[in-house]
């Protein structure tokens, strides 16, 4: 029963919410020679699909991660690797999301599986925070975006990493619990399961197929939110003017914010904002761009709204302003020495 009707919400909802989308887009396609349709609704539409191409692949990896941490990892595993000092344990929840490869899209179904698990909820966020910033991809492409610039490729990876300890330790000594929308729900369910597993032995095979279901639920879980945040974060570049931004910036902690608000507008993958960043050399120094590397990653408009599925909204807003805060603050008193 509770899998219909969890199939019958998410599955059915997102279903509709993703067919309407890509009728909408059909629509535009055809009726655009025979019908007046203004050009900026041409553009909404371009920059709707793009960032759902470039967000959806992530996303589908990020579930099918989670699907494997539901079905294959227990809480038991999750004990044992994790260091029994908190100290310890934020170092590495750093370095783990240091070296995963994932966008800040496809991230978040894994924290959300993660620390209904039993992953507590600081380390949950340094994995969160460190994975789409600061991996070997986006370190690469950072590298080559800049003209095989090191120097800017290790001071993002450097002071982003930095920046992710100091927001993960605040959110270890502020926030109590997992923090999650349905934490009794998750729980009663987790309980269920082990207290399942601990009577049967299902094969692998059985294991593979509930692994894709849940993997199915949570990507029409989570894609109906992509959908959502897409959509308002191409309505934003639309009609807001990125000139008009840029035009506020004009000493050095007012570009930083503004180059900070534009990655959150953009809504850009990781991969690719670097290349973004560096035409905007010309118009700022490497303090506001570093603003636009490293925040954007971390959280943006769309990645908000797919936070605010999960977690409570107190503390996704509570969060937001802590990274606004620390980036902000980190790049003005280390910005003498960049």
């Amino acid at each position: 029963m509770y899998r219909l009707s969890r199939i019958s919400y998410a599955g059915i909802s997102g279903i509709l919410l993703l067919g309407f989308s890509l009728l909408l887009v059909l629509v535009v396609s055809m009726w655009q020679g025979a019908l007046h349709i203004p050009s900026s609704l041409l553009q909404l539409n371009t920059i709707f699909m793009s960032i759902l191409i470039e967000a959806l692949p992530f996303v589908l990896i990020g579930v099918l991660i989670a699907g494997v941490i539901q079905i294959f990892v227990t809480e038991d595993h999750i004990r044992r690797w994790l260091p029994r000092s908190k100290p310890a344990t934020i170092l590495m929840s750093c370095v783990i999301g240091a070296l995963f490869p994932a966008c800040e899209c496809g991230i978040v179904p894994i924290t959300r599986r993660l620390v209904q698990k039993g992953v507590p909820l600081y380390a949950g966020v340094g994995f969160m925070l460190t994975g789409p910033l600061i991996n070997p991809i986006v370190i690469a492409s950072t590298y080559m975006a800049f003209g095989n610039d090191l120097q800017m490729a290790g001071l993002r990876m450097g002071i982003g990493f930095l920046i992710a300890l100091l927001i993960t330790f605040a959110v270890s000594m502020s926030f109590q619990g997992t923090q999650l929308r349905n934490a009794s729900s998750s729980s009663t369910s987790t309980a269920h399961q082990h207290a399942h597993k601990q009577h049967t032995s299902p094969s692998f095979t059985a294991r593979f197929k509930h692994m894709l279901h849940h993997s199915i639920d949570e990507f029409f879980d989570m894609g109906k939110f992509l959908i959502i945040g897409a959509f308002i974060a191409a309505a934003v570049q639309t009609f807001v003017s990125a000139k008009s931004l840029v035009d506020i910036g004009t000493g050095m902690a007012s570009s930083t914010l503004v180059m900070m608000g534009l990655a959150y507008v953009l809504s850009l993958c990781s991969e690719a904002d670097a290349f973004i960043g560096s035409s905007f050399r010309h118009l700022f120094s490497t303090t506001p761009i570093l603003g636009f590397l490293i925040f954007g990653p971390m959280l943006d408009l769309k990645n908000t709204i797919m936070m605010l599925s999960v977690f409570r909204a107190r503390f996704v807003v509570c969060l937001l302003a802590l990274v606004v805060l620390t980036i902000f603050t980190t790049l003005m008193l280390l910005q003498p020495y960049i």
